[in-house]
């Protein structure tokens, strides 16, 4: 822990005499466009591939690569990125490692995992589709039917620290939707596949298949299978920029549920905000680092407040320089008029998370369209939707959440109709079938509703 009093440089914006020209840097510079990477990315880069490539670049040759040779070329990438030597065997983690795993978890984390459980699934069962029936019409009968999907992969972070709350934020959804065979990939390190939390979690949750696997070459393992690794349907979850990547390399050879990029929130507070709550809230998004924490008030006395927790928390954090780096990067402190500005800025940005902290959350809340999750009121902070409400953390980012929606249980269903008529309610709808496909010229489709008269 650092002990030490580290004062941010966060930036600050007036924005009540024009535009908040921050958000739009920030929404950039947080775009997963693929062609930014680190010194030992780069280093690490030009020892496997022998030359300087892109992100992209690296992406697309592991997954043609794994596409064409299968296990083979994961083998080889896992040696080659992750330092794991291993065989094609002991890429599955065995079924008695996940048991041994659960047996000696602490009893209170497991009983945690149940009662998290519980909320997805009540939360999640609550709002899955069901089939839908009309019958518009004597003799017509129409259906709208939801099938889950047969077979999901989950990606399951493992770098800088461990996510059993990924597992269940993922898994769990897709249980719920009816998916059989759910197969999760965590990169073989400590806080990955070797770590004894997340394949505790996974365990009590009944969930046998596990791979010691991440990065780029496990979307691809996931996405055209391999010898050792039969493919999925849909690939969901979390990772860095190389994961980010493959996902979209592979869409359209399965589903994915989102291209994300790194975390954000941006908090909306009036007179009626606790400081250090705020500062609390801000500082849990930049530990992601990077990770996008923006205050958007018009109580100006706020900010001072807010800074001066900022520099006081710090010090308590375990991970603080890395939240004072991506707090700097990424942060910003926004002055506006009133809550019709607030609600304007935080509609352009499209936050991942939305936390409404003033007297009438629900009311602002009415004003803003665009948020990925949003949490109403001083006692709701992130956090409870991070590990346990009942909704996913697997959100849009980027600004897509101004189309796109997060994860949940109907994510995982595939949605089809079933159309029935007899014979008598096809000769009531069959002049206007003939008329418009006769007017496209497509005489056979006329015919066949013809010939049935």
């Amino acid at each position: 822990m650092n002990t030490s009093q580290t004062s941010p440089k966060i930036t600050r914006v007036d924005a009540r005499q024009g535009s908040a020209e921050i958000l739009d840097q920030l929404r950039e510079k947080l775009s997963p466009r693929g062609d930014v990477v680190s010194p030992r990315g780069r280093a690490l880069t030009e020892e496997v591939f022998g030359a300087p490539l892109t992100p992209v670049e690296v992406v697309d040759k592991i997954c043609e690569e794994v596409q064409s040779t299968g296990t083979s070329a994961l083998l080889h990438y896992l040696k080659q990125l992750d330092k794991a030597d291993l065989s094609a065997e002991q890429l599955r983690v065995p079924e008695e490692d996940l048991a041994a795993a659960h047996a000696a978890a602490d009893s209170a984390l497991i009983d945690s995992v149940r009662r998290i459980r519980e909320n997805i699934v009540r939360f999640q069962s609550a709002i899955l589709h069901q089939d839908v029936t009309i019958e518009p019409s004597p003799g017509v009968r129409l259906t709208q039917r939801y099938v889950p999907l047969r077979r999901v992969g989950v990606c399951v972070p493992g770098g800088a620290a461990a996510y059993p709350s990924t597992v269940l934020m993922t898994a769990v959804p897709a249980q719920v939707a009816g998916v059989k065979d759910i197969a999760v990939v965590a990169p073989p390190t400590p806080f990955g596949a070797y770590n004894e939390d997340m394949l505790a979690t996974c365990h009590e949750l009944g969930i046998t298949e596990v791979y010691r696997m991440g990065g780029a070459q496990a979307v691809a393992a996931l996405a055209y299978g391999t010898e050792h690794v039969p493919a999925v349907q849909k690939i969901v979850g979390p990772g860095n920029l190389f994961v980010a990547l493959a996902k979209k390399q592979v869409y359209g050879t399965v589903d994915i549920d989102s291209f994300a990029g790194p975390s954000e929130v941006i908090v909306i507070a009036d007179e009626t905000a606790r400081a250090d709550f705020i500062a609390a809230d801000l500082l849990a998004q930049a530990e992601h680092s990077p990770g996008s924490s923006i205050l958007i008030t018009w109580e100006e006395s706020l900010l001072d407040a807010v800074e001066a927790e900022l520099t006081q928390q710090l010090s308590e954090l375990s991970r603080s320089d890395l939240t004072l780096d991506s707090l700097e990067a990424f942060g910003a402190l926004i002055l506006v008029n009133d809550q019709k500005h607030a609600c304007e800025l935080t509609d352009s940005f499209a936050p991942e998370h939305l936390h409404i902290q003033t007297a009438d959350p629900q009311t602002l809340m009415k004003s803003i369209n665009n948020s990925g999750a949003a949490f109403l009121g001083h006692y709701t902070p992130v956090a409870l939707g991070d590990y346990a409400a009942g909704p996913s953390h697997v959100l849009p980012t980027g600004g897509t959440c101004t189309w796109a929606a997060g994860l949940c249980s109907n994510s995982f269903l595939r949605s089809g109709s079933v159309t029935e008529f007899e014979q008598r309610a096809m000769a009531q709808i069959a002049d206007d079938v003939e008329r418009l496909a006769e007017k496209e010229g497509l005489t056979a489709h006329a015919r066949s509703v013809s010939i049935r008269r």
